[in-house]
Formats: structure tokens, C-alpha cells, sequence
């Protein structure tokens, strides 16, 4: 199920700089900065494991020297574009979907952040390890796919954020990175509730950051 993405969706990455899907922000002040986000074939950039990607990385890349971050699955490259416009100065996104990669590399050249990213078509297994920062916001079933994938792909020492599964999903995968010698740092959760289901029934959405303490 997709949820519907609200008109106009803006996040704020910080007091002077905001992610929009269309137009200016309302109640914008003057001299802020405003990364507007076309969304092409990709996924809607407002659901909610998005939402709580953008939360972790927020957080994670002031307090983390992160010199290269990759972004598995980009989309429409949200969270690319986000880590560049943190301060990130090298961004790879990679996206097996032809028209998501052009969308990443479109709103990226229109926001003047197109020196910073480098965008992918194509598998993870086309790229080197070592970034220090790996973001993948995918659903469940691929996430258990590139368990491995991703942990090659961290430089040591390096951190990972992953969304795009709920909360009864997590067991499972979260074992799996644990075996590889990575623990939980920080969790994240979205309760949603759709309007046209019975009220309790809802889908719970969870991010985590993961630390290599075998790095």
C-alpha cells in the first residue's frame, strides 16, 4: 500500500534550508534555501520511510565525518540531495530503475547540486566498497537481499540507515546485520493509520542507523 502523498510536501533539513515537491514554501523567509524535488516514475518522496530517512540522516551527518555516502534505491533522489545540500561532498546514487536514476540526476542538476552527485543505473554490485555512510531506503523483501550487499559496500568503521519496512519485519533482518558484526544505534517509527481501514489496523514504519563494531 502507498500512502497518499500530501500537495506540496516540504521537509526541513534545517532553519535555512527546506526539501519541497513543488513551489515555495509557505511562509518562507527570504535568503532560505528551498530544494525542489520533481518526483518523476519514482517513489513518492513524502511516505513515511522516507520521512524517517531524512530524520536519521539529519541527525547522524553533523556528528559523523561522512566524505562519501552512497544511496541504494535513490528514487527521485530526496535523500541524495538532502546529504549534499548537508555537506556531504561526494553523493552516489544508484537506482536499477531507468527513469528514477534520470529523475535523481534531473533534480539534482536543476537545484545546482549536480557537481556533488554522481547518479548510477544499475546494480549495487557495479559499484566499490567503501563509503562511510550507505542509505537504502527499500522494502523489505530487497533489504533482505543486500544484507551482504551493503555491509561490502560500508567502509569500516562506516554506518548504515535503513527504511522502508515495518515493524513486524525487523527481527528478522536486524539478526542478519548482527551476524555481520553491526548493532543498533538509533531506531525511528511512524505509526500510519489509513482513513479507509478500521482504526486498528495500522502499519507501523521503522528506520534504523547501524554501527560496525566490527570495523
Amino acid at each position: 500500500m502507498t500512502e497518499p502523498q500530501p500537495p506540496g510536501w516540504c521537509y526541513r533539513l534545517s532553519p535555512r534550508l527546506v526539501l519541497c515537491t513543488r513551489g515555495h514554501p509557505p511562509g518562507a523567509e527570504p535568503g532560505e534555501q528551498v530544494l525542489l524535488v520533481g518526483c518523476g516514475e519514482a517513489f513518492p518522496p513524502g511516505h513515511p520511510s522516507t520521512r524517517l530517512s531524512l530524520d536519521l540522516l539529519r541527525r547522524t551527518l553533523p556528528a559523523a565525518a561522512v566524505t562519501r555516502l552512497l544511496d541504494v534505491g535513490c528514487g527521485a533522489g530526496v535523500l541524495s540531495l538532502a546529504a549534499v545540500a548537508l555537506g556531504v561532498p561526494r553523493v552516489v546514487g544508484v537506482d536499477i530503475s531507468r527513469p528514477a536514476a534520470r529523475t535523481t540526476w534531473q533534480n539534482a542538476r536543476d537545484n545546482g547540486l549536480d557537481g556533488g552527485i554522481l547518479t548510477v543505473q544499475g546494480s549495487t554490485e557495479c559499484l566499490k566498497a567503501g563509503f562511510d555512510l550507505v542509505v537504502a531506503n527499500l522494502p523489505w523483501e530487497v533489504q533482505l537481499d543486500k544484507v551482504e550487499e551493503l555491509d561490502r559496500l560500508a567502509a569500516p568503521g562506516g554506518r548504515l540507515i535503513l527504511s522502508g519496512f515495518r515493524d513486524n519485519q525487523e527481527n528478522l533482518l536486524l539478526a542478519s546485520y548482527q551476524k555481520l558484526g553491526w548493532s543498533l544505534t538509533r531506531r525511528r517509527t511512524w505509526d500510519f493509520h489509513h482513513p479507509e481501514l478500521p482504526r486498528d489496523l495500522s502499519f507501523t514504519w521503522a528506520a534504523w542507523l547501524l554501527d560496525n563494531n566490527s570495523g
